[in-house]
């Protein structure tokens, strides 16, 4: 399913200058603090994690930019096949900054499993992305996913790496495309 390989270096580029312009325009850091009662529950085993993962799911993190901070190492690594970067709080910025542009949304998780192995955990889900962005065209964002969470040996997660079923530039793409849920596309 991972699609990272086809990923033209110059869309990873655009794709980070466009996260860096948001970040530059958006409202200061002080509006973006991860708000607390999402950071107040502690995980002390792979299950825990796993629950957690699952009721973030549930209250559409993605959509909302509300997660359970607590579960992610500092300096965690996150990767999609546009951008990847290190650090919990630019996370969260950066979801702050996708939320406004995301419209009848949903994020729904198929399903969730532990992987155990003598050296590493790893949680592995799957989820689907439907979304309609805040543009005057309203294009459908549609994305079948899945997230790798790999856990260290205090139950953080060090690594969040999505693959998707369609290319980077494809999922690009839909952000021009004219058609739109509301339209019957």
């Amino acid at each position: 399913m991972n699609r990272e390989s086809e990923t033209p270096q110059i869309l990873k580029i655009a794709m980070s200058g466009v996260t860096e312009l948001l970040r530059l325009f958006s409202p200061s850091s002080n509006q973006t603090r991860l708000e607390k009662h999402r950071d107040e529950f502690p995980a002390s085993s792979v299950d825990d994690v796993l629950r957690i993962i699952q009721s973030d799911h549930h209250n559409a993190y993605f959509l909302t930019g509300n997660f359970t901070s607590s579960i992610y190492a500092e300096n965690c690594i996150f990767e999609d096949p546009t951008i990847k970067f290190r650090g919990r709080e630019l996370y969260a910025r950066n979801l702050k900054l996708l939320v406004p542009f995301f419209d009848c949304g949903s994020i729904i998780l198929q399903k969730i499993d532990k992987v155990d192995n003598s050296d590493t955990n790893f949680v592995l889900a799957s989820w689907k992305l439907r979304t309609n962005l805040n543009l005057p065209w309203r294009p459908l964002i549609s994305i079948d996913g899945s997230t790798v969470y790999e856990l260290n040996e205090d139950c953080k997660i060090v690594r969040h790496v999505e693959s998707w079923n369609i290319s980077a530039a494809q999922a690009v793409l839909q952000s021009f495309s004219f058609k739109s849920k509301n339209s019957g596309g």
